[in-house]
């Protein structure tokens, strides 16, 4: 299987094949709305404007697996990242990115880029001392730990990396230039 034999549902019910996004470098996001990380919509939308004419997109996948911060309709979701950050690129409907119900595409982004850890700094030292209370083994297992989880897929269609929400934004960019 490749990233391109999957596919994300639009909050219309539509099904988008990533097939569609074939020589393209995409960023697959999982996002929340009342998250101390909702602020790097503002960096996302700004990367998608810089981008996108490059050949970047953006996939965003609203997600409520954490803590109940996304707890909307698709369509009040969709209303808010709008009004507040501007966004303009892909929104799909509100999924699970682990467990049971987790979208296909998340099993197989995991397998391909597992958890490495949060990195360094502050955020990092708090998702860590958060998730050890949520599940002391969480550094071995690849399950999405929190919102605005990303992954970078190369034109070519290869998962090439996975962005904590505690790693740096600037980073992220950077690679994604690297690839355009």
């Amino acid at each position: 299987m490749s990233i391109y034999d999957y596919t994300v549902t639009t909050p219309k019910g539509e099904e988008i094949s990533l097939a569609d996004y074939r020589d393209k470098v995409i960023i697959i996001v999982n996002t929340a709305t009342g998250c101390g990380f909702t602020p790097q919509y503002k960096d996302l939308e700004e990367m998608y404007a810089k981008y996108h004419d490059k050949g970047l997109e953006i996939i965003d996948i609203p997600c409520n697996q954490f803590a109940g911060q996304t707890p909307g309709t698709d369509e009040e979701i969709h209303e808010f990242c709008t009004l507040k950050y501007h966004t303009e690129f892909p929104q799909m409907k509100k999924s699970d990115v682990n467990g049971e119900n987790a979208l296909p595409l998340y099993s197989y982004l995991k397998e391909q880029q597992p958890f490495k850890g949060f990195g360094k700094g502050v955020k990092a030292l708090m998702l860590d001392t958060m998730m050890k209370k949520i599940d002391k083994d969480y550094k071995n297992n690849a399950d999405i730990k929190w919102n605005f989880t990303k992954f970078v897929v190369d034109r070519k269609g290869e998962v090439l990396a996975r962005f904590e929400p505690s790693h740096s934004m600037k980073d992220l960019e950077q690679l994604v230039t690297d690839l355009l």
